[in-house]
């Protein structure tokens, strides 16, 4: 995907793996997040400016537009009844960051 050293911490960054958009979130030195960019309720693709936050001891992310809030660990809405934020798992390795997406929504970036 990148090298962890090209993400600022807490710091949201849109890429492109496989064809899909995805945020990826640096929480600390080895920690690296990564769910769709896309909006899971609007359809547009801004949740790499969303605010990074922590509710009840999860990692959360706001989306910008509505303010839904999405736990990154599963990607359920913490704000109430909404739709789920594909999360997906993220490796890092050597310094640099690897994304895995799930078969058919484009292939593991390393």
């Amino acid at each position: 995907m990148c090298a962890l050293a090209d993400l600022e911490p807490l710091w949201g960054e849109a890429a492109r793996v496989g064809g899909r958009q995805v945020a990826l979130w640096r929480l600390d030195a080895s920690t690296v997040l990564a769910a769709d960019h896309r909006d899971p309720r609007t359809g547009a693709c801004v949740l790499a400016r969303g605010i990074l936050g922590s509710r009840g001891g999860a990692v959360t992310v706001a989306s910008p537009l509505h303010k839904e809030v999405y736990d990154l660990a599963d990607g359920r809405c913490l704000s109430g009844p909404g739709p789920v934020l594909p999360v997906h798992p993220v490796r890092v390795a050597d310094g640099r960051v690897l994304v895995g997406l799930p078969p058919g929504k484009g292939a593991a970036a390393h």
